[in-house]
């Protein structure tokens, strides 16, 4: 067999997610304060501790109002005084009377409705007109409308945003039991990289570091903390660093080094401390070298490296796929992915691999549609600044202008 991708002995990317999945070990668990928990996953099913909202309360600014039937256009209320939101209730309203309340606060007993403030006129002597008619019960937030007491708010596994965590702060919970993060450690090998940062001249023969900003800010982008290292296109120094990460990190993030060149030590290196291969090389483009091992360093403990190429499209796609699966999974979420379908602008095509392809995507008649973006070679990412999902082509698949393929949302 010949051909671009006919290599043999390549996993299909389905097989190498379930491989990854399969060798997780969920982390153990920990109670932290739901402000610090961006990015973790729950562990244990959190109830809210308060009905929502935890009281009744106006929806809008105007005016709280006791009336035993439907307001009719020209009714006067006597108007006895005024609520602001924070307020104590000490006021009960009788038939006919009202107060001035604002957008939040408490309702007074004897409500029966409230009047937005556009729809009341100020007369002489505390005394307020409604010009319309007003339903019964307009415009007030209920107790627990929202949240009963004691209903769940996150189950065990709900991958916690920062909208989530919000919600959570709002119903008035203060811990919450997650799964661990896993400690990272991320390792850019190459001789040819230069840290774009430095005040070092970049000489002849070297190229700017793209993956550490790339995978530093992707990982704190999902609520990730890691540590980076350069290392040296050695096998003494490559494992070196690969044995002493192994003792403190439970994931190592590798960029280069993972293919057949004379040069390429990740790999060879892993093994000889006695990491156990899970897979290496996948049938996708861009990231075909990619490499998977484990070190069981206790009953419990084990330490997972995951080897990306170093062309830094192939790291992207590995992000988004392979880490972000890998992350999920050691906090016992098994479904990270989130895929969706959308219609082609463009025929497309792949070969005897899968493509991850880099493309802009965008709503149109309530269909989504996704445009071609030129520049699709692995050590190319200009294209990013104008990409927005990841569309995946099975592999020896031709696909038609307007027909649905998956795709992945990156922003």
């Amino acid at each position: 067999m010949s051909g671009c991708g006919a290599e043999l002995g390549l996993l299909a990317v389905d097989q190498a997610l379930n491989l990854l999945i399969e060798q997780a070990r969920i982390l153990p668990t920990q109670i932290i304060k739901v402000s610090d928990a961006l990015g973790h996953y729950v562990a244990k099913d959190v109830h809210a501790p308060y009905a929502l909202p935890l009281f009744d309360q106006s929806a809008v600014d105007g005016y709280a109002v006791c009336s035993h039937e439907t307001l009719w256009q020209n009714q006067t209320f006597e108007c006895i005084g005024e609520m602001k939101a924070g307020d104590p209730t000490t006021v009960h309203l009788k038939s006919g009377q009202a107060v001035r309340i604002f957008t939040g606060a408490q309702i007074p007993q004897g409500t029966t409705t409230v009047v937005r403030q556009e729809y009341v006129s100020d007369m002489a002597d505390a005394i307020i007109c409604v010009d319309r008619a007003v339903e019964l019960n307009t415009d007030i937030r209920y107790l627990g409308e929202e949240v009963g007491h004691g209903q769940t708010l996150a189950a065990q596994g709900q991958h916690l945003t920062v909208g989530a965590i919000a919600a959570l702060c709002m119903a008035g919970v203060k811990e919450i039991t997650v799964y661990q993060s896993p400690r990272i450690a991320v390792v850019v090998s190459g001789d040819e990289i230069s840290d774009v940062e430095s005040n070092a001249t970049l000489t002849e023969g070297r190229v700017f570091d793209a993956n550490t900003p790339l995978i530093m800010n992707w990982l704190h982008s999902v609520g990730q903390h890691a540590d980076h290292f350069y290392v040296k296109d050695t096998l003494q120094e490559v494992q070196q660093l690969i044995q002493e990460l192994s003792q403190t990190y439970d994931l190592i993030i590798t960029t280069g080094g993972v293919s057949v060149g004379d040069y390429d030590f990740i790999r060879p290196a892993t093994l000889n401390l006695g990491f156990e291969q899970v897979f290496w090389k996948v049938k996708q483009k861009p990231g075909k070298p990619m490499f998977f091992a484990t070190l069981d360093k206790s009953e419990k403990k084990r330490c997972y490296l995951l080897g990306l190429p170093g062309n830094p499209a192939a790291v992207y796609v590995g992000l988004f796929i392979y880490v972000k699966t890998l992350i999920a999974a050691l906090q016992g979420h098994r479904n990270a992915l989130t895929w969706y379908t959308a219609r082609l602008d463009q025929a497309q095509k792949s070969d005897l691999r899968s493509r991850f392809l880099r493309m802009h995507v965008q709503s149109e008649d309530a269909v989504l549609r996704v445009y071609g973006l030129k520049k699709q070679q692995s050590h190319m990412l200009s294209n990013l600044m104008q990409a927005n999902c990841l569309v995946y082509l099975e592999a020896n698949q031709t696909y038609l202008s307007g027909e649905m393929v998956k795709i992945l949302l990156i922003q």
